[in-house]
């Protein structure tokens, strides 16, 4: 079970976060129990080779859905309007908090599909946009193998993204996206200390030590999308 504190408009909340089969998790927060569906993203097929650049594209659809259950409580966008990225689309309430609903571009309102006052699903088209712009990925390499090393010497050990079996980590308790490491290797942290912050569901989470230790390692970085049960921090 993890724990998290964070604070919005000045109140104080502490969330509790259980899995439970089947993709779920039980959530409370300040005493209020919730059971919560999270979706499994599908792993994305390979792309075909290709040895020229891929160039910009003018112009694509970047919808807004609702990532959870809620009620819209402010709607602050119009069909016409031009918004930046992290503009404030609308604000929904879900689990007793209001949460801000950004776009993630720079781009323009096609339409709103929703009105202050309605309850939406996870899922639930929220605001029809066309981004300004879509980035275009170049090709991805393949790694070249590395050269064997000479007769007589040791190669060198490849470091691993997960933490040695045995050894006490925290690991992230559903996706979301690092924000900030807290903490350095060498650092002696105790427990309920913040390792690091996490963005996930549209809210900012405080990521704690579970147990007391010396921070052996630091296995993401900061903007890094990870998953459910990933690896963080590796603890002495």
């Amino acid at each position: 079970m993890k724990e998290f504190k964070f604070k919005i408009g000045g109140t104080d909340y502490i969330a509790t976060v259980e899995d439970l089969k089947g993709g779920n998790m039980q959530v409370t927060v300040n005493g209020q129990t919730y059971q919560v569906e999270i979706p499994q993203t599908k792993a994305n097929g390979p792309r075909p080779a290709s040895s020229a650049p891929v160039a910009a594209q003018a112009g694509g659809p970047k919808n807004v859905v609702s990532e959870l259950p809620g009620t819209v409580t402010a709607v602050n966008v119009s069909a016409g309007q031009h918004v930046k990225r992290g503009d404030v689309l609308l604000v929904i309430e879900a689990m007793k908090m209001a949460n801000d609903i950004v776009s993630e571009v720079d781009g323009t309102v096609q339409r709103v599909a929703v009105a202050s006052g309605q309850s939406v699903n996870q899922g639930d088209m929220l605001v029809e946009m066309v981004a300004d712009y879509v980035a275009a990925e170049a090709p991805a390499l393949a790694p070249k193998p590395a050269p064997a090393a000479p007769a007589g010497v040791s190669a060198a050990p490849t470091m691993s993204a997960s933490a040695p079996a045995g050894s006490k980590t925290v690991t992230a308790p559903l996706p979301g996206s690092i924000t900030k490491i807290s903490v350095k290797v060498g650092d002696r942290v105790s427990t309920g200390d913040t390792v690091l912050m996490m963005e996930a569901m549209k809210m900012e989470n405080s990521i704690t030590a579970e147990t007391g230790g010396t921070v052996k390692a630091i296995l993401c970085k900061e903007g890094e999308q990870v998953q459910s049960g990933q690896a963080l921090v590796e603890l002495d």
